[in-house]
């Protein structure tokens, strides 16, 4: 996969993310920011691609065209919210002789993102295309994940990893692209391992600001090793993200790369 750009493909495919970006249903100006100038000001394409670490079986995370449709679907929710791309993801449910047989993938940012502090976090979400075949998989909230691993650091425990998933409610429709989708205020966040055994784990559910109070315990506070997208293990899932947020930057997956916007 190549994530650089040509002068004349860079200007035929900001040209097309302009002109997509009106339709977007993210509230504000949103504007491109130059790749790679650090900080929150725009992240590098080259960073972005399957974090190897945390795949399992033979899942598919792929630039991709499109989706355009499904057939019969017109208007902004017939294309991918932001250019002519998007992330394309597959997963099967029962294709390893591991324990559970599911297969896992997770496409993110192992550089860029590195230090941040979690309670840095304020915006974050994405646009899917969700199937109607996909809830029949695994129903209703059959879909795929933001997942930050992150350092707790909590005065309660020794660990130094952990991951914070984000869990959607099921998509707003199927068969086409939904608007926005905020994990701040919709779905269910939770953290892997032991670091907050009385508070949001996989059996304790939380909001994102309870998730955000169970890591503020007055320690050095928690701090972000990666960012992605991903799904698994669990259910076949067969298709499509768009429109990363992470705070004002948006994350525009497109067959080339991946363009960092601006959100106003």
């Amino acid at each position: 996969m190549s994530t650089r750009f040509g002068t004349t493909r860079w200007k035929a495919l900001a040209a097309t993310a302009v002109a997509a970006i009106i339709a977007s249903a993210l509230a504000g100006p949103v504007s491109a920011a130059a790749d790679g100038d650090g900080g929150d000001q725009g992240r590098a394409a080259d960073h972005w691609g399957v974090i190897t670490r945390n795949t399992i079986g033979s899942p598919v995370a792929d630039l991709r065209n499109g989706p355009f449709g499904s057939f019969g679907v017109t208007g902004p929710s017939a294309r991918p919210p932001y250019g002519r791309g998007s992330l394309g993801i597959e997963v099967a449910d029962a294709s390893t002789s591991l324990t559970p047989p599911s297969e896992k993938v997770d496409f993110g940012n192992e550089v860029d993102f590195f230090g941040d502090p979690v309670r840095g976090l304020r915006r974050v979400g994405f646009h899917v295309f969700q199937t109607g075949e996909n809830v029949t998989y695994g129903g209703d909230e059959n879909m795929p994940n933001i997942r930050f691993e992150i350092d707790p650091n909590l005065t309660t425990s020794s660990s130094n990893y952990s991951t914070l998933v984000w869990v959607p409610d099921a998509a707003p429709v199927t068969n086409r692209w939904s608007g926005f989708i905020d994990a701040t205020s919709t779905g269910y966040w939770f953290l892997t391992g032991n670091v907050a055994p009385a508070a949001c784990n996989q059996a304790a559910q939380c909001s994102f600001e309870q998730v955000q109070a169970a890591l503020d315990d007055g320690g050095a506070g928690a701090t972000v090793y990666t960012a992605a997208v991903g799904k698994g293990r669990d259910h076949m899932w067969i298709g499509a993200v768009d429109g990363l947020r992470i705070n004002r930057n948006v994350y525009d997956f497109e067959p080339g790369g991946v363009r960092t916007l601006r959100a106003g």
